[in-house]
C-alpha cells in the first residue's frame, strides 16, 4: 500500500511519525473522481485535473475500459444517496486505509472488522480492480511520482518542526510513543478544504490534500500546509494514551456530561467523558500556543469563550492550568494527573449552567471510527480495577470472540482476571497468548514479568529468569517494566503478604 516514505525520527528511540503516499489511496480517489466526485475541483492543485484527463484518455477508445468505468461508477452512485460530499469522501478514505495494495484491492481484515463507514462501501475494491487495470492507473501513478515526491519534501521540514516544537513545549518523554504510529498521507485527488484524520486502535492517520501552489518551488506558509489540522491529530496521538492511563481520575469528572446535553457536540462527547476531557485539553493547548507571546490575550480569551460555547466546557480551566504548567519543569506525562485533579466539578457545573451554547459546531477532525473497540477494553480495565472480575472477563472475551480491538490487550486482561481469581494455569496460558499476539511493548513486557512471577511461585527459578530477561528486552524503554524485571532477576518473587510477614 505504501508509496514514498519519509519517517520523522523526532527523538532517539522514538517510533517515527511518517509522511507517506499510497497508490491504493490514489487509486480509490481517482476512481471516485472519474465517477463524479468534483468537490472543490476548480480550487485543487492542477495535478488532480491532469490525472482525471489522463484517465479519460485511457478509457475513451476501449469498450472494456468503458465497461470497467460503468461498473465502478454504478457502485459509487448506489452508495452516495443522502450523503454530503464530506461524508462521501470520508467513507472511501476509511476504506482505502484498510485495503491491500494494487493490483488487487481486497480488505486486509474481515469485513466486520472494518470501520463502520468503510463497511458500507466494502464492495468497492472488487470493482476497483478492473478500473485500475483498464484505466492504466499504475502508469499514471508512476507518471506523477515526482509530483508526489515534491509534495512530501515540501511537508517534511514543517512537520518535523511542529513535532519537535510540540514535544519541547509539552516536555514529553519519547518512550510514550512505543507501540503506536502516526502516518500522514498526502494526495492530490481530494478537496483541498478537507483533512481526514482517523484513530484505529494504536494507529493514527491524517489524509491531507494540497492547496494550489503548495507543490511549487516557492513553497508555502505552514497554514497553507494544513499544519493546524495535522497538529490537532498529533496532539490526540500524544494525549489519548494519557487519558486511558488516568481513567479513574477522569471518571470523577463524569457528572459534567450532564452539563453538555444541550451543546451542539457530537454525541460521542456527550457520552464519553474521556473524549470530552481530551478534546478540551487539546483546544486549550492549541489556544495557548497560538502565534507568539505577543499574540493578544484578548484573542485567546475569545477563542476560549468560543470553545466553551460549543460545549468544550473544560477548555478554560485547562488553559489556566497549562499557563502554570509552562513554568513547571515536570513534563505533561507527570503533570497530567494534576491537571485533572485541579478541576472542581461543582464549580465547572455551575459555570456551564450559565453558558448559552452555540446553535452549531464544526465536526471534530479526528474520527474514532471504532468507538466500540476503544470503549470495550477500556471498560473491561475499569471493571477489573474495581474488583469486578466477572464483568471484565465478559468484555475481554467478547472483544476476542468478535475480533474487536487489540487482541493482545484483551488476552492480557483475561490473564489478569485469572490472577485475581487465583487461576494460575489460566493466567499462564493467557499471558503466553498475549505475548504471541500483542504489538504493544507494554503488554508484552508485563506479560513476561507476570509469567516470571508465576514461575517463581511454582519454584521454577530457571524458567522465571528467562521470562524476566525477556521482559527486560521487551520493556527496556519503559521504566516500570525495567524495574520490575530487574527485581525479578535479583531475587525470586514473593507475594506482598508473604514478604511483609518476613519483614515482621
Amino acid at each position: 500500500m505504501l508509496g514514498l516514505l519519509a519517517p520523522l525520527c523526532v527523538a532517539e528511540n522514538q517510533a517515527p511519525v511518517s509522511l507517506d503516499t499510497s497508490e491504493t489511496l490514489f487509486s480509490v480517489l481517482t476512481a471516485i473522481n472519474a465517477c463524479g466526485y468534483d468537490q472543490d475541483l476548480t480550487t485543487s492543485d492542477a495535478t488532480r485535473s491532469n490525472v482525471r484527463a489522463e484517465v479519460q484518455r485511457n478509457l475513451r477508445e476501449s469498450e472494456e475500459g468503458q465497461a470497467a468505468l460503468a461498473a465502478v461508477c454504478e457502485f459509487y452512485r448506489d452508495h452516495i444517496e443522502g450523503k454530503s460530499a464530506t461524508r462521501n469522501l470520508a467513507q472511501y478514505i476509511s476504506l482505502a486505509l484498510y485495503l491491500q495494495g494494487p493490483p488487487q484491492f481486497l480488505p486486509r481484515v474481515k469485513e466486520d472488522q472494518l470501520p463502520p463507514d468503510a463497511y458500507a462501501v466494502s464492495g468497492f475494491g472488487a470493482v476497483l480492480e478492473g478500473f485500475y487495470d483498464k484505466a492504466g492507473l499504475h502508469s499514471i501513478w508512476e507518471h506523477h511520482r515526482d509530483d508526489y515526491a515534491a509534495m512530501v519534501n515540501r511537508y517534511h521540514a514543517p512537520l518535523a518542526k511542529m513535532v519537535f516544537d510540540t514535544e519541547i513545549y509539552l516536555k514529553l518523554p519519547s518512550a510514550q510513543y512505543l507501540g503506536r504510529t502516526l502516518t500522514i498521507y498526502l494526495d492530490f485527488m481530494g478537496s483541498p478544504n478537507e483533512t481526514n484524520a482517523r484513530n484505529y486502535g494504536a494507529d493514527y492517520y491524517a489524509v491531507v490534500f494540497p492547496s494550489p501552489g503548495e507543490s511549487d518551488s516557492g513553497g508555502a506558509a505552514d497554514a497553507g500546509l494544513k499544519m493546524d489540522q495535522i497538529r490537532h491529530t498529533y496532539l490526540h496521538y500524544v494525549l489519548d494514551p494519557l487519558a486511558a492511563k488516568h481513567f479513574i481520575a477522569i471518571k470523577r469528572l463524569e457528572p459534567l456530561l450532564q452539563s453538555v446535553r444541550g451543546a451542539p457536540l457530537d454525541e460521542n462527547f456527550k457520552t464519553d467523558i474521556s473524549l470530552l476531557v481530551t478534546e478540551c485539553m487539546i483546544r486549550a493547548i492549541e489556544i495557548r500556543t497560538l502565534g507568539n507571546k505577543q499574540t493578544a490575550e484578548a484573542m485567546r480569551a475569545q477563542l476560549i469563550d468560543d470553545a466553551v460555547k460549543q460545549g468544550y466546557i473544560l477548555t478554560r480551566v485547562f488553559y489556566e492550568n497549562i499557563v502554570a504548567f509552562e513554568k513547571d519543569p515536570a513534563g505533561l506525562r507527570n503533570a497530567y494527573g494534576g491537571l485533572l485533579d485541579n478541576v472542581d466539578v461543582k464549580k465547572e457545573e455551575k459555570a456551564a449552567a450559565e453558558v448559552r451554547f452555540a446553535s452549531a459546531t464544526a465536526p471534530e477532525l479526528l474520527q474514532l471510527s471504532r468507538l466500540e473497540e476503544r470503549q470495550m477494553l477500556i471498560t473491561a480495565e475499569k471493571r477489573l480495577s474495581v474488583g469486578d472480575t466477572k464483568g471484565a472477563q465478559e468484555l475481554a472475551q467478547r472483544a476476542i470472540d468478535r475480533q474487536i480491538g487489540d487482541q493482545g490487550r484483551a488476552l492480557f486482561i483475561l490473564a489478569e482476571v485469572a490472577v485475581a481469581d487465583k487461576n494460575m494455569d489460566g493466567a499462564r496460558q493467557n499471558f503466553q497468548k498475549a505475548i504471541e499476539t500483542a504489538k504493544d511493548p507494554k503488554v508484552v513486557g508485563w506479560s513476561h514479568v507476570y509469567l516470571g512471577r508465576i514461575l517463581d511461585l511454582k519454584e521454577e527459578r530457571d524458567a522465571a529468569l528467562v521470562e524476566y530477561r525477556a521482559a527486560l528486552s521487551a520493556g527496556e524503554r519503559l521504566p516500570e517494566i525495567k524495574a520490575a524485571a530487574e527485581r525479578g532477576l535479583n531475587q525470586p518473587y514473593e507475594p506482598p503478604a508473604k514478604a511483609a510477614g518476613k519483614a515482621e
